[in-house]
């Protein structure tokens, strides 16, 4: 369980600048610094930020919404996911802007505080969920107070008690045996059919999240800064893992999440299929009671029915999950089980040279 541990009190040093057009004194609030937990979600930061530099507000209603070099951050997705697409050469502290006015609505989903952020939470848990089960009824059928504890413990990062409130959901796991498997297959001189398979069958909810550069890049600092959300691919697909007699593999995971990528005679683009992130998000917020409009969306990413391209001449550069750039023969049981997001998403940030 040290895995899980450290994902949990992982932390991005955030270091926060008003807005120039929103500071009415002078000299002007120097910049906050706050550690912001990798889980956790920007706006559940508004109770810190709001009050250092409430003085120096123009007067109106606050809404408050961040920045990065100028592109306004997608309120629903964790903040260590963020860092990691934004930043391939990570920034310590990352400097970001912090918004009360002006919200950039042809850009952003409305975002009412801690209860959107909430409820957007607790549908990527049964959209999760009925990935994994099936069904979303464990998640829907929990009880009020459990519903507040399991909030509570991701907003206060207390692995502890998320754990004893999420083992009631009695969503599906992985058997991490594929390790032992590997281990066994290196220190014996047998072949592949002499091993019995011992993982058993699982659907793992995956996002992708894909940043696409035009301009090759040796070291990281070389890679451009994304100016607008279009640069970047939302794929939300399962990844099944089947009893086999070799180790599932991160690089076999890709495989089916970008197959295109992997097929060398193919020079055409081809159409992923997926369901667009922020659309999920919006359902989730015009009825986030609906077991139908979960089901459907778990149903939407095992289908696939909508599309995003890439082409199959792009060439992947980078590959971050939990800010760890894990090798691609790393068994993706072992991945599932110990970097999984407490929505129970896998989150994965990749970079892709594409052909000019």
């Amino acid at each position: 369980m040290e895995a899980p541990k450290y994902v949990w009190e992982g932390a991005i040093p955030l270091q926060i600048h008003l807005h120039e057009s929103q500071v009415t004194t002078l000299p002007p609030p120097p910049p906050a610094l706050i550690l912001a937990p990798r889980i956790g979600y920007l706006p559940l930061l508004a109770p810190l930020i709001k009050p250092y530099f409430s003085s120096t507000l123009p007067p109106g209603v606050d809404t408050i919404w961040f920045d990065y070099n100028g592109l306004p951050l997608k309120w629903y997705i964790p903040t260590g996911v963020l860092f990691d697409l934004l930043c391939p050469e990570p920034e310590r502290p990352w400097n970001i802007t912090v918004h009360f006015r002006g919200y950039p609505g042809n850009v952003l989903i409305p975002c009412e505080g801690e209860d959107s952020v909430k409820w957007s939470f607790i549908n990527s848990l049964k959209e999760a969920a009925y990935i994994m089960n099936g069904n979303c009824k464990n998640v829907m059928n929990m009880s009020q107070s459990d519903q507040l504890e399991l909030w509570h413990s991701v907003m206060n990062g207390n692995l502890e008690a998320y754990q004893r409130v999420s083992s009631k959901l009695k969503l599906a796991t992985v058997d991490d045996e594929y390790a032992s498997l590997c281990l066994q297959k290196s220190q014996q001189s047998v072949i592949e059919t002499d091993l019995p398979a011992q993982a058993k069958t699982g659907r793992v909810p995956v996002r992708l999240y894909v940043l696409s550069v035009s301009n090759d890049f040796d070291d990281l600092d070389e890679i451009p800064r994304a100016d607008s959300w279009e640069k970047i691919s939302y794929i939300n697909r399962p990844v099944e893992i089947r009893k086999e007699d070799k180790c599932f593999t991160l690089h076999d995971a890709l495989k089916i999440l970008l197959p295109e990528l992997f097929l060398d005679e193919s020079l055409m683009n081809v159409k992923l299929g997926g369901v667009d992130l922020e659309d999920a998000v919006r359902n989730s917020n015009e009825d986030v009671t609906s077991d139908k409009v979960v089901e459907d969306q778990g149903q939407n990413v095992c289908k696939q029915p909508e599309a995003c391209r890439i082409s199959s001449s792009a060439k992947i550069k980078l590959i971050r999950i939990q800010g760890i750039e894990p090798k691609l023969e790393i068994p993706f049981s072992w991945v599932a089980n110990n970097l999984l997001n407490p929505d129970y998403f896998l989150h994965v940030c990749v970079c892709v040279k594409v052909a000019q």
